[in-house]
C-alpha cells in the first residue's frame, strides 16, 4: 500500500508562539498515510532556506520517500498562522520556490504507488489529467465549490475532498452527490466540528467530529484525509475508517502545527538577510587587513 503526496508544502509560521512547523495539504497527507501503516512519498519543491531544510528533515523522521523531491535555490513556501482560541487562521503566506509541473519522469515515478494526493493549493490542476493515466487521483478542493474549477478536475479524481463547514446535511450531501455524478467514487467534506458525510455510489455515510481538547485546528482535515485514503486502498469498512480517521483528526488539533516538529520561527528574508551581513562583514575585515598590510 503506497500513497503519494504531490504538490504543496510551507512552513507553518506561528508569531504568537515565536515557532514554525512544517505542513502543507499534500506533504501532511503524506505523513498521516505514513503514520497510518502506509508506504508514503512526497513530491514536491523545497527551498534551499532553514525553512526547506526544517521540511526536509521532517519528511526524513517521518520515513517519507524523497526520491523526486526537488531543492530549489531561494526561500521555501510559507503561511502565517493566527490562533484564534485554538482555530487557525491564515494571515499571509508566500509561494516561495514551490511552484513546478510533473515530468515523465516524475509521472512514471507516481505509477508505482496506489493513489496519488494532490490539492488546490499546488497549482498542478493542468498536470492532474496526466497523472491520471498513472496513478488514480485524490484531490483536496477545500473550500472551493466553484463549478468552473471543480468540472475542469472532477472526471480525473478518484477521491474528491471539500471542506464545507458553511452547509448544513442537506446541503452537503446534495452537493456530494452531484460531485460524485460527475466521475470520483468517492466525495467527501470535512466540517470543522459538525459531521463529515461521504457519498459513495448510492450509500451516504457520517462521521461525527470526536472531542478533543484542542489547542490548534491546522492539519486536522489533512490527518482526515490521510488515514481514509489509507482504508480507502486497503478497501476497509467505510464506517471503521471514517472512525480512524476522525481519531486522527482530533489527536492533530491537540497540538500545534500540522505534525509536530517545531523549530524557532526564523522570519521570511532574515536568513538571507544575515547570510548577507555576514558576507558583507568577511569583505569588510578581508579589505580592513589589506589595508593594514599595505600602510606599514
Amino acid at each position: 500500500m503506497r500513497i503519494l503526496g504531490v504538490g504543496d508544502n510551507v512552513v507553518d509560521r506561528y508569531p504568537q508562539l515565536g515557532l514554525m512547523f512544517p505542513g502543507g495539504q499534500a506533504l501532511n497527507v503524506a505523513v498521516a498515510a505514513r503514520r497510518a501503516g502506509a508506504e508514503a512519498g512526497y513530491l514536491g519543491a523545497l527551498g534551499t532556506d532553514a525553512a526547506g531544510r526544517h521540511v526536509l528533515a521532517a519528511l526524513r523522521a517521518e520515513g517519507v520517500d524523497v526520491e523526486r523531491l526537488r531543492i530549489v535555490p531561494g526561500a521555501n513556501a510559507y503561511g502565517v498562522v493566527k490562533l484564534d482560541d485554538g482555530d487557525r487562521v491564515f494571515v499571509g503566506s508566500s509561494l516561495g520556490v514551490s511552484r513546478f509541473h510533473l515530468t515523465i519522469e516524475d509521472l512514471a515515478y507516481a505509477a508505482t504507488f496506489d493513489i496519488a494526493h494532490s490539492s488546490e493549493s499546488s497549482g498542478l490542476e493542468l498536470d492532474i489529467p496526466d497523472l491520471a493515466k498513472h496513478v488514480p487521483v485524490s484531490f483536496d478542493f477545500a473550500t472551493n465549490r466553484e463549478p468552473a474549477y471543480s468540472r475542469e478536475l472532477l472526471p480525473y479524481v478518484t477521491v474528491a475532498c471539500f471542506s464545507a463547514s458553511d452547509l448544513d446535511d442537506e446541503e452537503t450531501e446534495a452537493f456530494l452527490r452531484h460531485v460524485v455524478e460527475q466521475g470520483p467514487k468517492v466525495a467527501l467534506a470535512t466540517r470543522g466540528a459538525t459531521d463529515t458525510i461521504l457519498v459513495e455510489g448510492h450509500r451516504v455515510l457520517r462521521q461525527p467530529a470526536l472531542p478533543a481538547r484542542v489547542v490548534d485546528t491546522l492539519g486536522a482535515g489533512d490527518a482526515f484525509t490521510g488515514r481514509f485514503l489509507v482504508g480507502f486502498i486497503n478497501d476497509e469498512d467505510r464506517t471503521a475508517t471514517l472512525q480512524e480517521a476522525a481519531e486522527a483528526a482530533a489527536h492533530t488539533c491537540e497540538s500545534y502545527g500540522a505534525f509536530g516538529y517545531s523549530t524557532p520561527n526564523v522570519p521570511a528574508g532574515e536568513e538571507e538577510a544575515r547570510e548577507t551581513r555576514t558576507s558583507t562583514r568577511v569583505q569588510t575585515d578581508q579589505h580592513a587587513t589589506v589595508v593594514e598590510r599595505s600602510s606599514r
